[in-house]
This record gives structure tokens, sequence and C-alpha cells, in this order.
């Protein structure tokens, strides 16, 4: 598919060469002759329109074209069209900052230690899948560390944490008390009830 600016000017390039005239050129490369006889205008209201968005975004790293463009609407009373401030948003490459991710620190990570005997380490996790009619289902799975034997498994599709707690009560009093439970920083556990 060809840009209708590159059939613009390949009609133009047509016509000054005196091979044809302007309604025949339109007719060849697909171009209206509004389009062929188009003049873009630069305007001084751009320059301010790039000038105040690179400042916004700078100074609000935060702020995509949504909050940027209501800012120069409501506090600062400009009345441009928002496509010609998205179209100078894009142009100035804003739209591609992209946020970094949060990470955790530690400041010194223990390293992984390997039990010596049974109920030293228990690790759990979550794991998914999809069933055939496209419900997801969970697993919640919970593995001593010693000799990898699965203590218990719990599936459903949905597994709220106080379901989490009685799968782990229900291990505890048939295999006793863990030293400690690894698990990594997923959002699962992020529930107070677990966490109490």
């Amino acid at each position: 598919m060809v840009k209708p600016s590159l059939r613009r000017e390949m009609a133009h390039k047509a016509v000054a060469a005196a091979r044809c005239s302007i309604r025949q050129a339109c007719e060849v490369f697909s171009v209206s002759e509004f389009c062929y006889r188009y003049r873009a205008k630069l305007s001084s209201e751009n320059v301010e329109i790039a000038d105040l968005l690179v400042r916004l975004t700078y100074n609000q790293r935060n702020w995509g074209f949504g909050l940027c463009f209501l800012y120069l609407r409501n506090v600062k009373g400009y009345h441009w069209n928002h496509k010609r401030v998205y179209r100078i948003y894009r142009e100035l490459e804003l739209n591609l900052r992209i946020k970094p991710r949060k990470r955790l620190v530690r400041e010194k990570p223990e390293p992984l230690s390997v039990p010596t005997t049974i109920n030293t380490n228990w690790s759990m996790d979550f794991m998914h899948d999809q069933l055939e009619d496209g419900r997801s289902y969970r697993l919640f799975n919970v593995i001593d560390d010693y000799n990898r034997e699965g203590l218990g498994i719990e599936v459903d599709l949905s597994l709220p944490s106080e379901r989490v707690i009685r799968a782990l009560d229900q291990i505890i009093e048939w295999r006793g008390k863990p030293m400690q439970i690894r698990c990594d920083n997923g959002p699962e556990y992020i529930s107070a009830t677990l966490a109490a």
C-alpha cells in the first residue's frame, strides 16, 4: 500500500514532466485533486505545542497524552484540536517512554540452603492452565524440599486466600510445622488474611 503523500508526489512529478494533465495524474495515482493541491502550512503554534508537550512530559514523567492534553485545555486554556496535539505528541516520540519495572531490592540475598531432614523447608507456588472450553483453572502446590515430596495440591477455578490457609493447615495437621516455607513474591501472597 503506497502512502497518499507518496502518490501525491508521483502525481506532481508526472505533471511537472508535462506528460499529463492534473486530472489524468490524479486518476492514475488515485489521488483526489484536493489532495494534489494541498500545501502543508507550517504554523508557529505547532512549535509552541511541541515545546509545551516536551516541558510537560519532562516535569510530569508519569503523564500520558490524555493528561497532557487535559492540562493544556483545562488549566492553560488552549483550544487546540486533540488530533493536532496528538499528531505532534507522536512526532516527538513522547509515546515511546517505557515505565521501568519495580523490583524488590534485597540487601544480601540468602543462598538456597539444602535441607538435611524432612519438614525443614517447604516450597509453595501457584500454577495455572486452561480447559478446552476456555475456562482457566489454578493449582496450589506444596512440596517438601528435602525429598521433593508433593505434600498437597489444590485445584479449582478460583483459589481464595481462605482456601490456601485451609490447605496449609491440613498439611501441617498431618505432617507437622516446617521450619520455614519458601515462596516467590507473586501477587497471590499479598492478601492480608494470608499474611496474618
